[in-house]
């Protein structure tokens, strides 16, 4: 179900990993973030949408990871926007995204996955400004709603996932500790940032969220177990061991 969060944003969350859809209200129509993830969850969102009476203008996705590249014939044959350099790599993951898709989210119109394309200079129909970085995934974007006092963040400030590293690209913890320091710029002037899984943060919370995974990353600087609730998560213990071999591989 579509709760708002601010004046003109949405978010719809699957249970899939608690993933967060997000519908954006710009000039002419509404932007799609990061839709997903099952074929019903997005049957779903397109009748929410349709019941805001406001048409699809596009879709943006943050990153190149299957989750994020999802889309529904319901939400129309709009252009689909991602970061370039996010763009020029969808097509060499698109293969595994959709085997990934249909092994994890059942109904997903495989043929619809990672159909991206970079993001015009002047922002086109996506409201806001972008903020690219290298952490997690090649392209990485959050998008900033300063005047609706929103970060849309990606995969990035979660309460349920830790700091995931990209374990084929060198130099991730410190990609990571950048574009923590351009996201906390960023986030000084909203009062809500919208993870790509987890809660909503509001107020205080998005400070906290900053700060544990900058405490998360320095644990890893120092070879140290990170105290972090987050890892009570059974599923997470192979990504964080992953994490701990590249930071000692960068130290």
């Amino acid at each position: 179900m579509l709760k708002q969060v601010a004046d003109g944003v949405w978010v719809r969350q699957s249970e899939w990993v608690r993933s967060n859809a997000v519908v954006v209200r710009g000039d002419d129509g509404v932007v799609l973030v990061d839709p997903g993830i099952s074929g019903a969850d997005l049957d779903e969102l397109a009748d929410e949408v349709d019941g805001l009476g406001v048409p699809v203008v596009a879709g943006f996705c943050t990153h190149l990871h299957w989750d994020h590249l999802l889309w529904h014939s319901r939400f129309g044959d709009v252009p689909r926007y991602a970061t370039r350099a996010c763009a020029e790599a969808a097509g060499a993951v698109r293969e595994r995204a959709q085997a990934m898709a249909a092994e994890s989210a059942p109904g997903i119109p495989l043929e619809l996955i990672g159909l991206v394309t970079p993001l015009p200079a002047d922002g086109g129909p996506v409201p806001g400004e972008l903020i690219e970085h290298e952490a997690h995934a090649i392209g990485h974007a959050a998008i900033l709603l300063a005047d609706r006092g929103v970060l849309i963040a990606g995969d990035m400030l979660s309460d349920v996932l830790i700091p995931l590293l990209d374990p084929r690209r060198p130099g991730q913890v410190d990609a990571y500790e950048a574009a923590l320091d351009r996201l906390a710029e960023a986030a000084r002037t909203v009062e809500v940032v919208i993870p790509g899984h987890g809660a909503v943060a509001e107020g205080p919370e998005v400070a906290a969220r900053i700060a544990a995974d900058r405490a998360y990353l320095d644990a890893l600087r120092r070879g140290a177990e990170p105290v972090d609730a987050r890892l009570e998560q059974d599923w997470l213990a192979g990504p964080h061991k992953a994490n701990l071999e590249q930071a000692r591989r960068s130290s």
